[in-house]
């Protein structure tokens, strides 16, 4: 198992960072949160969870070991692979994901895209005794640093583009772009999902 990875960022994408180590580069599938903590140029250390099939090995990063630790054991249940897995930790932090499968919150849990209510109660049923009580002092199942509710999507969104490279003139105007998704999301009475907007920032400054 590669417990962690330490390098120079090389690159980044919407979904991934290129990490380079002993000049060889490993790319590394991360949510939109742990992405906008990284710099290209600058220096990083990720855990990591190597997931092996037939046909790949994919390496997920994550921003510490406690969400390493629950992307691991959310596979326990049935039906979640790696990438549904990753979806969840990029709408609730660990500690909102243990506070809504505790409290049998479906619909927080149905807020990851590809979670309807059979597979939120599956979740709850199988991974109740498994992922143990939130630590944090905070109520309600709502994301903090991956989801955004209000308007920190603002800063989280801002903070990614920047990450991309792209300036802070760029950024703002992508941000501004992406904005009536968001509120939709929060007039639908949804957590704006920091990968959404981020793929319509992008395409915006695509069409610039």
């Amino acid at each position: 198992m590669i417990a962690f990875v330490s390098g120079r960022v090389a690159a980044l994408s919407p979904d991934g960072a290129v990490l380079e180590v002993g000049g060889v580069g490993l790319a590394l599938q991360c949510t939109p949160g742990t992405l906008a903590r990284l710099r290209v140029g600058e220096s990083a250390n990720l855990p990591t969870s190597l997931v092996v099939r037939e046909d790949s090995l994919t390496l997920y990063g994550f921003a510490d070991d406690d969400e390493r630790t629950v992307f691991e054991l959310l596979q326990t249940a049935s039906g979640v692979g790696p990438r549904l897995a990753q979806a969840m930790l990029g709408v609730h932090p660990p500690d909102a994901l243990r506070r809504a499968v505790d409290t049998e919150d479906l619909p927080a849990l149905m807020q990851v895209s590809g979670i309807g209510k059979k597979g939120a109660q599956r979740i709850v049923l199988e991974l109740k005794d498994r992922l143990g009580t939130a630590r944090g002092r905070t109520t309600g199942a709502g994301p903090d640093r991956h989801g955004a509710t209000g308007g920190a999507w603002r800063e989280q969104l801002h903070s990614a583009l920047l990450g991309l490279g792209w300036s802070a003139r760029e950024a703002d105007d992508a941000v501004s772009s992406a904005a009536p998704l968001a509120d939709d999301a929060v007039a639908a009475g949804d957590v704006p999902d920091i990968a959404v907007l981020l793929r319509s920032a992008l395409r915006s400054l695509s069409r610039a």
